[in-house]
């Protein structure tokens, strides 16, 4: 089996972004970052997140995540490209909140 903690950490080293950093873009302590590291078993949903932060696509070193390859690639390159500030978040929320709120409208006129 694949040591996907292993794979995770080549990654983040080469691609220069600072354990500091990259754990507090995930909301997690260094110390987890590193214990990540030494898991054989990292879960699918970390290595996806960890591989947005530092703008790594994954799915040629860990196989699970071939089925997703399509849309990495693209989420990979939109997120070049956009400002993942607290201000990009704060207006897509509020993006999504009003189209939700545009088909409440419509469901209760019909």
């Amino acid at each position: 089996m694949q040591h996907r903690g292993e794979i995770v950490k080549d990654a983040v080293y080469k691609s220069g972004y600072s354990i500091t950093e990259l754990a507090k873009r995930m909301g997690k302590s260094r110390r987890w970052v590193y214990l990540m590291f030494e898991n054989h078993s990292v879960s699918l949903d970390v290595i996806l997140q960890i591989g947005q932060i530092i703008h790594y696509n994954f799915t040629k070193e860990i196989a699970d995540l071939y089925p997703f390859k399509k849309i990495l690639s693209k989420s990979l390159s939109d997120s070049q490209n956009e400002d993942f500030s607290s201000d990009y978040w704060k207006n897509k929320y509020l993006h999504l909140l009003e189209e939700y709120n545009e088909l409440l409208k419509e469901k209760n006129n019909n």
